[in-house]
Order: C-alpha cells, then structure tokens, then sequence
C-alpha cells in the first residue's frame, strides 16, 4: 500500500487535473452541480454493483469516478467562494470528531449500539428536530424504510425479540389479505406497504440488508432468464411461443448452473 505521503501525492494531483480541466475542456467547463448530479447518482450505484460483485479492481476504478466528483463539486463551490475541498474535509473532521466522544471525550460506551444511540442524541442536541431528518427523501423507498427503522432505534424506538416482528409480519399479511378479499386497490396498495415495511424489519433483525439480498435476487433471476433465451435462441423457437412447461425444463437447467 502506498504512504501517507505519497497517498496525498495522489490527491493533490487529482486536484490539480481538476484545475486544468475546468480551466480547458469545454464539456468540464459547462458542467454544474445540477448537471453533474444525475451523473454522480449513477456513478453510485455502479460502485454498489462492484461491491455486490465482489470485483475489487471495479470497486477501485468506480470509488476514483466518485472522488472525481467531489472534487469536481468542491472546485465548483471554490469558483463562487462558498467553499473548496479544505473546507469539506475540515467540515467532516468536526463532524467525526463531535460525534465520536467516546474517541475524543470522556464519554464510555460498551458496543455499537451505544456509539448508534449517543450519534443520534447528538444530532438532536446539535438542532435537529426530528432523528428522521437525516434520511433523505429522494432514496429508494426499501432503501429509505431500512434507514428509517436503523434511525428510530438508535432512540430506543423498535422490538425487542425477532419473533415479535415475525409475528407483525403475519398480522400485516392477514390485514393485506382482507383488503384482497374485498377488492380496494388503495386499501390493498397501503397494506402491501405495511407489508414490505415489516418485511424490511425483519430483515434488520435478521442481520439481513433488504436491499443486497434483492439485488441478489435480481441477478439471480436475469442470470436463469437470459439462459432460457439463449436455449430459445438453439432450438429456434422464440419464447412467446414456448409453452410455460417447455419454459420450465431451461429454467430448472439454468437453477443447476
């Protein structure tokens, strides 16, 4: 691994390249943060694939495209003297530094659940109103459900046992089936909700992330669909065509791959 040294060598080379860039190329020129900000959501989630994936030389090659853009966000905010890329990592330092007493005080935890707990009741003291005022409105609604529910229990808000949970989860399905019975769709809609809300619960409890293990099975299923066209495709037979029976043989092939 490089050192300390030659690790800043390294930044401050980046931000260099950002200097010249926005100085000369015409497309680096034009850019802004609300321009730049749908780029940046996908240049995420492309790091959230290589993490699933495993691929560490992806994970390294898609973690340089994140950090070109908060360089390229601090360059901009330096052009308007609102701040540069020092006064970001001096912000969070500040940050990190306040909301870890237990490292930098006299405060004594015993787990991560203490250290979860004195964050949030930190937060609070620090102007917050509401613990839920730091998970963002734009996530993706299994993504936000699972932040909300990590953020209500740092305040002590949440089960006791799994089985509790479990037992909401039943008591969430029955209720969706009434409203299946009786046929309201806005009624069915809120109850489904109620439905994957408790589910995500129980993953929480679980030690499971919603979110990875529906990517997985995500992948998994794209994975046995695209062997079933691609059988299609050797025995010139399109799929719209194919029996759900026919369809099956491929796709109990493709489960043993």
């Amino acid at each position: 691994m490089n050192s300390r040294e030659d690790q800043l060598l390294a930044f401050d080379r980046l931000l260099t390249i950002m200097d010249e860039l926005r100085a000369q190329c015409p497309w680096d020129k034009k850019q802004t943060m609300e321009s730049l900000r749908h780029l940046t959501i996908e240049e995420v989630y492309e790091l959230g694939d290589a993490i699933l994936d495993k691929d560490q030389e992806e994970i390294k090659k898609e973690l340089g495209d994140v950090l070109l853009h908060l360089v390229f966000y601090a360059k901009i905010g330096s052009e308007t003297n609102d701040f540069d890329i020092a006064d970001i990592a001096n912000s969070i330092c500040e940050k990190l530094i306040s909301r870890h007493p237990h490292i930098y005080g006299d405060v004594k935890v015993e787990n991560e659940e203490d250290v979860k707990r004195n964050w949030e009741t930190l937060k609070l003291k620090e102007g917050k109103k509401s613990v839920l005022e730091g998970v963002p409105k734009s996530l993706p609604a299994l993504v936000k459900a699972s932040r909300i529910q990590e953020k209500v229990k740092g305040v002590g808000f949440d089960w006791e046992e799994p089985q509790q949970v479990f037992e909401k989860l039943q008591e969430e399905l029955g209720e969706l089936q009434h409203e299946i019975d009786t046929n309201d769709k806005d009624k069915m809609e809120a109850e489904f909700g109620d439905v994957l809300f408790s589910m995500v619960n129980y993953a929480r409890f679980l030690n499971i992330n919603p979110e990875n293990a529906l990517e997985r099975t995500n992948k998994k299923f794209i994975k046995r669909f695209q062997y079933l066209e691609e059988k299609a495709i050797q025995i010139n037979k399109p799929l719209s065509e194919m029996s759900l029976a026919e369809m099956d043989i491929f796709w109990n092939e493709a489960k043993l791959l």
